[in-house]
């Protein structure tokens, strides 16, 4: 009988680091010295791609390693994960959460686990508890991905306005924005390398998606407008090396979406006018627009019909 137990713990051991092997090593592309970025692709989050539509990546540093979002789903975040052990052999030590949305939050249950600290805006939290169940019910059919609760992991550590953390030899400042593309916006930037991660304030080819505030977003580029930065990565699109240049199409459809609405409130006119009219002379210039243009123009019009 020890014989035989033997020797099916040998084959589950054997199936085991076979199933490992053969795990899916996620494609990533060294952007800067110690900086991998997996680009996403310009799609609906569906049953197709599983949600797995977002920039992820990590940042490597002389002690461990930092991940920049995890995935739109557990084994996007699975193959993250592969992609770093077969990166470096430094330990993942924090996993930052740019926002709540599902594309960057999906494939955080791959790196659980004791050491593993996990970062966020200081109102990330709030946010998953708020949409977590809803995203968990949706799951399923919207993505053919099955989650339960415990794949909705909050954050350990909270930034209010800015954190650095060390990851050996090399600091990220981390920044929580105010609200902007949501309302739990957070973006890293590592001076070593002049590299801003940017994550879902920019998106390049994507229609931007406005799930915070409109005014906010503009506030937030107005400030990031005014730096140099040797690359930035977008949450959406190509990684980019002529900032600010790279941000001037978000930049002008969000204030075109501005003043055309604002213009339509003083001429005394409603919601459902401002989602047929407003910004339409955009449409060929974005990927997506079509599906996410009437809601920009719904949640910007409902944040400056009350404009003092």
């Amino acid at each position: 009988m020890k014989s035989v137990m033997r020797f099916l713990l040998v084959i589950s051991v054997f199936l085991s680091s076979r199933s490992l092997l053969a795990a899916p090593v996620l494609s990533v592309t060294e952007v800067a010295p110690g900086i991998f970025v997996h680009q996403g692709v310009p799609e609906l989050p569906d049953t197709h791609n599983h949600g797995a539509i977002a920039n992820i990546g990590f940042i490597v540093g002389e002690r461990c390693v930092a991940v920049i979002d995890t995935g739109g789903n557990p084994d996007q975040g699975r193959s993250l994960k592969n992609a770093i052990e077969h990166t470096t052999s430094k330990p993942v030590c924090y996993v930052i959460n740019t926002h709540v949305h599902p594309d960057h939050i999906y494939g955080n249950i791959a790196f659980k686990s004791d050491g593993v600290k996990f970062v966020g805006h200081e109102k990330l939290a709030r946010a998953m508890a708020v949409r977590g169940t809803y995203y968990i019910d949706k799951a399923a059919d919207q993505l053919g991905v099955s989650l339960s609760p415990g794949d909705i992991i909050p954050p350990d550590i909270a930034v209010k306005d800015t954190l650095d953390i060390d990851l050996g030899g090399r600091i990220l400042k981390l920044t929580a924005h105010a609200a902007a593309h949501t309302d739990n916006d957070l973006s890293v930037y590592d001076p070593q390398t002049d590299t801003l991660w940017l994550a879902d304030l920019l998106f390049l080819e994507h229609l931007p998606v406005i799930d915070g505030s409109l005014k906010g977003w503009l506030a937030e580029l107005k400030a990031l407008e005014n730096h140099a930065y040797k690359v930035v990565i977008p949450g959406h699109g190509p990684v980019v090396t002529d900032w600010p240049k790279s941000m001037q199409p978000e930049k002008a459809y969000l204030e075109m979406l501005q003043t055309e609405i604002r213009a339509m409130i003083k001429q005394g006119k409603y919601l459902e006018e401002a989602v047929e009219t407003v910004g339409y002379s955009a449409k060929n210039q974005w990927k997506l627009f079509d599906q996410f243009h009437r809601k920009n123009v719904t949640t910007a019009f409902a944040e400056l019909e009350w404009e003092d």
